[in-house]
């Protein structure tokens, strides 16, 4: 027998208020910029140039274009799942309703490493960046105290050093944490100023630097191939798709919020689907103008793509503005990511397949504040003493496998529950979900071998903890949530 959560029971929780619950202060205006957020980070300022310079010329802008598509099948099928059940808990709940309560384990200890492991890389990576910005004032952090224990660095005169933690990592993941316990209108409204900025500064770029591209720079819009997959061409295109895809991710955490919602089954669709329109139109307009600014052949091996572009304007002073919207960029997706995975311990919390103490809400904020201190915590850790290597690549082969049961779910949605009403229905299915697998499963089958084996190694932990004590605990296996029985197999 799979365990399933009732619909019924799913739509209950979902309007419950009052004590023990989180509180809906989020507008659809919030949950676009909370998706805007979680999108744009320093990755659309370095993998732009990475992918025109090796796989896709100046039709890196087509890259975009189909990168956004592969997201959209997925996009989709989190809207409709996220109209129907406004809960939080994304992909873990979707799976629980759909799949039982084993995948829906599965899904939800793997989302730790797109939320958590994610807000770790990606306060290491703000760490370095805001070493730059302090630079430009003169100012100066020890770099014992910027890296992990095992990294090193060399200093101007020569002398190596070894990181003793990355302060400024952790600095930012406590500090955040603190906010999202203070509450979500709170939270909501930083990450709209944040996001405020960072968009400011990607327009102004775009605004100026159209009047300084060279048409030339176009030419060949699609470079002709080397001869091997993947290095120009139509076939470059593509590769190049697969290398800005990883510029989209984050649009899934605004399913995280739908109980802070004030009208979920509403605002759920304009949030995801808001959110990626805007990115996309921003990403293809960015990088656009990047390559008309610079030929495409100049990006390689450089780890700053958009300084070169600059080079190309008499406004060196946008150098800054850009340094200022990656640490905006950094810092909205750090919120979110600490957001999105308090909130996802919190719904397993009160299903008993985590400790009571994740659910626990503050009486005064109606956030999930125990949650949020045990991430800072263990967050920290990782951006204090693990190097950004190990981590990041354990991101995207989590999130790949979230959209993957996402997709899927949608379809045994649709065969388990036809008549449960959809306030948003995502189009052209079973199309669009297949669609959706198939992109995943390739950029999964993608990854390097030993991601693989660090995604084993982490679901072992979970299915241990899941026997020896989650499923001792489960509120559905208690009795306390009413089960429906298995239909009987037909007769002979």
């Amino acid at each position: 027998m799979r365990f399933k959560k009732p619909l019924d029971v799913l739509l209950k929780e979902a309007g419950e208020s009052g004590a023990g619950t989180l509180k809906r202060t989020l507008s659809s205006f919030n949950l676009v910029t909370m998706g805007i957020g979680a999108i744009i980070g320093a990755g659309l300022f370095s993998l732009t140039g990475l992918a025109a310079a090796n796989n896709a010329g100046p039709a890196v802008v087509i890259s975009f274009v189909i990168g956004a598509i592969g997201c959209a099948f997925a996009g989709l099928c989190y809207a409709e799942f996220a109209s129907m059940i406004p809960i939080a808990g994304s992909a873990y709940t979707y799976s629980y309703a759909t799949m039982g309560e084993f995948v829906a384990w599965i899904i939800g200890w793997d989302l730790v490493l797109e939320y958590a492991l994610g807000a770790a890389t990606v306060s290491i990576s703000w760490s370095q960046y805001l070493i730059k910005f302090l630079h430009l004032f003169g100012l100066q952090i020890p770099p014992q105290w910027t890296m992990s224990p095992w990294e090193t660095a060399a200093q101007a005169n020569g002398v190596v050093v070894h990181g003793y933690m990355n302060l400024p990592a952790v600095f930012v993941i406590v500090c955040l944490s603190l906010l999202l316990i203070r509450g979500s209108r709170e939270s909501a409204f930083v990450n709209n100023l944040l996001v405020i900025l960072k968009v400011a500064v990607v327009l102004v770029f775009i605004g100026v630097g159209w009047q300084f591209i060279n048409p030339s720079n176009y030419h060949p819009f699609i470079p002709d191939n080397t001869g091997k997959f993947g290095e120009f061409g139509w076939s470059g295109v593509f590769r190049g798709a697969g290398v800005v895809f990883f510029a989209f991710i984050g649009f899934d955490a605004v399913s995280t919020a739908a109980q802070e919602a004030k009208d979920p089954k509403r605002g759920m669709p304009i949030g995801i689907i808001g959110s990626l329109l805007v990115c996309t139109v921003l990403y293809v307009l960015f990088s656009h103008v990047m390559t008309g600014l610079a030929n495409y052949k100049d990006f390689k091996d450089s780890a700053a793509p958009v300084a070169i572009a600059i080079e190309k304007t008499p406004y060196a002073w946008l150098q800054e503005g850009i340094i200022v919207a990656i640490l905006c960029g950094y810092t909205s997706v750090i919120l979110v990511m600490l957001m999105g995975q308090s909130r996802i311990f919190f719904t397993m919390s009160k299903d008993g397949l985590l400790p009571k103490v994740f659910s626990k809400v503050h009486s005064k904020f109606q956030t999930p504040y125990m949650s949020n201190l045990f991430f800072a915590g263990f967050v920290s850790l990782f951006a204090a003493f693990v190097p950004v290597r190990v981590v990041g690549e354990m991101v995207s082969i989590g999130t790949l496998f979230a959209f993957v049961l996402v997709c899927i779910g949608i379809m045994v949605m649709r065969k388990s529950d036809p008549n449960t009403p959809r306030p948003f229905r995502a189009p052209w299915v079973p199309f669009v979900p297949i669609a959706g697998v198939v992109i995943c499963m390739a950029m999964m089958i993608s990854l390097p071998g030993d991601t693989w084996i660090r995604l084993a190694v982490w679901m072992a932990i979970g299915l241990v903890i899941y026997f020896f004590y989650s499923k001792k605990h489960s509120l559905i296996r208690k009795g306390v949530v009413s089960v429906p029985k298995d239909p009987e197999p037909p007769m002979a």
